[in-house]
């Protein structure tokens, strides 16, 4: 019996994150573009936070601003909504990503910061509620984009996304492994929301 259980318990558990990945990939199919020019204008771009180490991005991070960068200097966005974790003064995801943004010729005047995009959900929530966007292109690697662009959309935003894949990264493993649960958890967390309101 105790076997049989833990069967349908993993079986279950198996269902349910290839589900969320269904979901999540059914709803950015068509809405990834790799070509700057095909994006649809004009749009912010919302950069998503991915790690600071001394005050200076991680390369995941520093690819997503360059990557936003060039969104920008390409005329497909006029504003760089930088979102991450401000918890304590000693760790500031959203200034490191304005000074690397500036340091690669963006205007100061174009880029808005969000200290607090803690995860996807908070910083597609607060993109709507906080800062008033609307149609929006989504910054991030490919692994990250099909969740965040069905987060974006459940708020109401008209939101595609462009990969900021620039390199192979350190780690690459563990976070596709940990976007299956954070998929699975943002539908969870989404659908709660939905049934509270």
């Amino acid at each position: 019996m105790l076997w049989r259980a833990i069967t349908l318990t993993l079986a279950g558990a198996l269902l349910a994150l290839l589900t969320a990945r269904a979901v999540t990939a059914l709803t950015a199919q068509g809405l990834i573009y790799d070509d700057l020019a095909a994006l649809p204008t004009p749009r912010a771009a919302i950069v998503f936070g991915a790690g600071v180490r001394g005050g200076q991005p991680t390369a995941v991070l520093y690819d997503r601003v360059a990557a936003a960068v060039d969104l920008y200097k390409a005329g497909a966005v006029d504003v760089l909504l930088m979102s991450g974790d401000n918890r304590t003064p000693y760790y500031d995801e959203p200034a490191a990503m304005r000074r690397t943004a500036i340091r690669l010729g963006v205007p100061p005047s174009a880029i808005l910061t969000d200290p607090a995009g803690y995860s996807t959900y908070d910083t597609c929530r607060r993109a709507g509620e906080v800062f008033n966007l609307r149609q929006v292109v989504l910054v991030t690697q490919r692994y990250h984009l099909d969740r965040a662009i069905f987060t974006c959309r459940a708020f109401g935003l008209d939101a595609v996304g462009y990969p900021a894949d620039r390199r192979a990264y350190r780690g690459m493993a563990w976070f596709q492994v940990r976007e299956w649960g954070a998929t699975l958890n943002a539908l969870i967390r989404l659908g709660v929301e939905r049934l509270a309101g």
